[in-house]
């Protein structure tokens, strides 16, 4: 059965009452017996952090989710190979355009079986003179142009070129995307084994080695998509990620392709195919490589982005998560991830609020001190797992644990977010990442 886009009404009901239960949450145990209210952290600690636990070290149990070899996808017959077009929304991206299609047009795919089809989404900069000049240059180049007030966002760019695509498997890239000459035939043929329906690369920081903000999120990519990982190899559910994500074009139409309503449409898109039965991979290696944000106010609005989308889906398709459709072991999955990334900062905010005004002992420290903890193990088992691509940082002690405080972060952006989301209405509007071109550079 399909899972259509939502339209995202009652959001801001939702997030209200979302807000409200997680403020009385960590609030009420204050006036609870100490020895009684530690019971409840003690408890959330176990189920919680077993659950995480169990992620970071599942994920070697299969070893088929984490590679594709550079060896077997060699003796695959080229012609048996199916039809791929590229997909890129691109607004002002004169720095990385060329770059890309270059890229693009190296990749060691069947010319015949693949398109390159470019979004230009209002460019005010050179980005549509280079497209221009792109398209005479390169045969299978497609571009696309949309004014800038057309709505809907990156999804809505993207729908408009599903209206003239003909091809089996779509490839959705950012802009700064860098892909190996072999990624996109190694990863059609992840996608062709392991019977998916989507597969999402692991995403890897070009820019690591500009300062400390950036080396940060390069830990962090790999953290996640060692977590993503975990989450599979339990029967839990993987998350796209935007850039370098593979999706079957029929599993596409079934979900009613990109919801204009959302802020991410990767993250929505996720829910809709894990509704529709749709099975979703992770592909540690190769990676597809991009620019990290390389300023605390360009990451201030990326994680706002990121974390009102997350938040957004979760409302929205809450009756089906919980539903029937999904097994038991995608349910607690589910459950488990939502209590720790969105209920645990708010709780751990209100908690620090209420021990302040009432002068009592913190109640849900033994569960936050869990979070990071595991959060510091995955950063240093994907920071040890041989990869492709940019080097990661080597998860060195001092780094870790800065790396464990850059995460904190979180626990000021998703309250702030909830905040917004509770008190005003969303208009949506494309916020885009600026990208300035940088190759990948050694660590």
């Amino acid at each position: 059965m399909a899972a259509a886009a939502v339209t995202g009404q009652y959001r801001r009901g939702k997030t209200a009452l979302f807000l409200i239960a997680c403020g009385c949450t960590g609030a009420v145990p204050h006036w609870i017996e100490p020895g009684r209210s530690l019971w409840l952290a003690i408890t959330l600690v176990v189920f919680l952090g077993g659950y995480g636990l169990r992620t970071v070290f599942l994920r070697d149990r299969d070893k088929w989710l984490v590679n594709s070899t550079s060896s077997s996808y060699q003796l695959l017959d080229k012609e048996s190979l199916p039809s791929v077009d590229v997909l890129v929304a691109a607004r002002d991206e004169e720095a990385v355009v060329e770059r890309l299609v270059q890229r693009i047009d190296s990749l060691n795919y069947p010319k015949h079986k693949i398109s390159t089809w470019i979004i230009d989404d209002g460019s005010k900069d050179r980005t549509p003179l280079l497209l221009e000049k792109l398209r005479r240059q390169f045969q299978n180049l497609h571009v696309i142009r949309r004014s800038s007030d057309a709505g809907g966002g990156k999804s809505g760019a993207l729908n408009k070129a599903l209206s003239q695509v003909q091809g089996d498997w779509l490839l959705i890239l950012d802009a700064d995307a860098q892909l190996e000459e072999d990624a996109l035939h190694r990863l059609v043929l992840y996608a062709r084994e392991g019977g998916w329906s989507a597969v999402q690369l692991r995403k890897a920081v070009i820019n690591a080695s500009h300062n400390l903000l950036t080396r940060f999120q390069a830990m962090e990519m790999a953290m996640d998509a060692v977590i993503q990982q975990g989450r599979l190899a339990g029967g839990g559910v993987v998350e796209l990620r935007g850039n370098g994500q593979l999706l079957c074009r029929s599993a596409l139409d079934n979900c009613g392709g990109f919801n204009e309503e959302t802020v991410t449409d990767d993250l929505d898109l996720s829910f809709r195919l894990l509704i529709s039965g749709a099975l979703v991979g992770i592909l540690w290696d190769p990676p597809v490589q991009e620019e990290a944000v390389e300023t605390l106010s360009a990451l201030w609005k990326q994680r706002q982005r990121w974390a009102e989308g997350g938040l957004q889906r979760f409302f929205d398709y809450w009756p089906l998560l919980i539903s029937n459709r999904l097994s038991f072991s995608q349910r607690r999955d589910l459950m488990s991830f939502f209590l720790l990334q969105y209920a645990l900062p708010l709780v751990s905010l209100s908690d620090l609020v209420t021990t302040l005004c009432t002068r009592t002992v913190p109640v849900y420290w033994p569960l936050s001190i869990a979070a990071f903890s595991i959060s510091g193990l995955a950063y240093w088992r994907g920071c040890r797992t041989i990869s492709e691509g940019p080097p990661l940082p080597s998860p060195q002690p001092f780094r870790l644990l800065m790396a464990i405080v850059y995460l904190t972060h979180w626990f000021v952006v998703i309250p702030w977010v909830t905040v917004r989301m509770a008190l005003f209405p969303k208009k949506l509007v494309w916020v885009k990442t600026n990208h300035h071109g940088q190759e990948t550079v050694q660590i």
